[in-house]
């Protein structure tokens, strides 16, 4: 529970005791779990609230991803394409020495 150990909840118990005294700590310990409960169905509803969000941007980041991807993959066969030397037709003789 909230990385306490044993150890450490007794303590915290007994000072509560010796705050609060057996009168008053059956109420507080009410308002405390009242306090923890409210907080964590606080924090779950962030949580529901947030994460439909997270998910649709991480969607929009795979799909800009993937778009980068395909223009990268784009213009790497276009500078192929042009730095690529063009080849002579093979029916063409070339000119030289006709003896």
């Amino acid at each position: 529970m909230f990385g306490l150990g044993a150890g450490e909840i007794l303590i915290i118990l007994v000072i509560a005791f010796l705050l609060f005294g057996p009168k008053q700590l059956p109420e507080v310990g009410r308002q405390v779990g009242k306090a923890v409960k409210g907080f964590k169905e606080t924090a779950e509803d962030l949580r529901k609230s947030v994460e439909p969000e997270l998910n649709m941007i991480q969607q929009e980041v795979k799909m800009v991803e993937q778009d980068f991807q395909a223009s990268m993959k784009e213009a790497e066969e276009e500078i192929n394409a042009a730095t690529t030397p063009v080849e002579k037709p093979s029916g063409s003789t070339e000119t030289g020495n006709h003896t």
